[in-house]
């Protein structure tokens, strides 16, 4: 018997943290007067330090209108060791109804179909309905998977065909086989996923050994097409929307794309108190300094 869906998520979501994540999470939710903190990405995975730490916070209120999440990027000094975080702050409402599929949003539900931890909750009913958000990204992510996916294959081919395609919908520059490195790097979440997110949408199926042959009606298939095809008409200009909005309202934006330029030319750039209030006036002396340090060192 497969395993239930919300089962196998709540599993996940508990799953043990780094210490100097919960404390992170912790002072991030507290501040903001959070509902819960989602932590995601590969070092949710690996459990290292390294990098950007990726926070989602969701916040009590209605849905947002217009633009959405709010992004900062912040810096902690842990036991000497320095954090540092990219944080997405966003109404659970929102989320939850971008996670359903009830928005234009391309992300939501394709990216919490992957591995998050459920960090911090202010208390158990919120962590629930966070909960209950991760798996409504799961179903809708598991029903387009179908849609696009073969009439029949192994879980990794409709998986594939999910990701690929809403890598193709967004303003986004991956390197070819993103899809598969998702999939090897997360083996054991996505065993079994499918068709427990399948059965939990309703979505009539049947395996024989490694394959799935999902009976989605051709009705069901020309909605859930349709439902696609708007969004991934527009998925591009909204998230080119959402980067040139980051660009003026990103809290800390001068100190990230700096440790950014450092750690990928090792180039140093001193955030001065104007390059922090002006990052877009500051951006073409930056770009032009990279390009001569690239210049004198090819």
């Amino acid at each position: 018997m497969t395993e239930g869906l919300e089962q196998r998520l709540a599993a996940m979501l508990m799953r043990e943290t780094h210490p100097a994540v919960a404390a992170q999470a912790c002072i991030l939710g507290q501040e903001a007067g959070a509902l819960a903190v989602l932590f995601y990405g590969s070092n949710s995975r690996s459990r290292s330090l390294e990098g950007v730490l990726d926070y989602y916070v969701l916040t009590p209120g209605p849905p947002e209108k217009g633009l959405w999440p709010r992004v900062a990027y912040r810096e902690w000094d842990y036991a000497g060791t320095t954090l540092r975080a990219k944080i997405a702050t966003v109404t659970l409402a929102k989320f939850a109804a971008a996670a359903a599929g009830r928005t234009l949003d391309t992300t939501i539900w394709a990216r919490f179909v992957q591995p998050s931890v459920l960090v911090w909750q202010r208390d158990e009913a919120a962590g629930s309905a966070a909960a209950s958000a991760i798996a409504d990204a799961a179903r809708t992510a598991a029903r387009l998977a179908v849609a696009l996916g073969p009439p029949e294959g192994h879980p990794d081919d409709f998986w594939r065909a999910l990701f690929s395609a809403t890598y193709r919908a967004e303003f986004r520059v991956e390197p070819p086989g993103r899809a598969d490195a998702i999939l090897g790097a997360n083996r054991e979440h996505f065993s079994g996923l499918l068709p427990a997110a399948l059965g939990s949408a309703g979505v009539v199926y049947a395996e024989d050994g490694t394959t799935i042959r999902p009976t989605m009606t051709p009705a069901a298939r020309r909605r859930v097409l349709r439902w696609w095809r708007i969004r991934r008409r527009l998925g591009k200009a909204l998230n080119i929307a959402r980067l040139m909005r980051a660009a003026r309202t990103f809290d800390g934006a001068a100190r990230y794309a700096a440790w950014k330029i450092e750690r990928h030319t090792g180039l140093a750039l001193e955030v001065t108190p104007w390059r922090e209030k002006h990052p877009l006036l500051a951006a073409p002396g930056v770009l032009w300094r990279v390009w001569r340090r690239r210049k004198i060192g090819s």
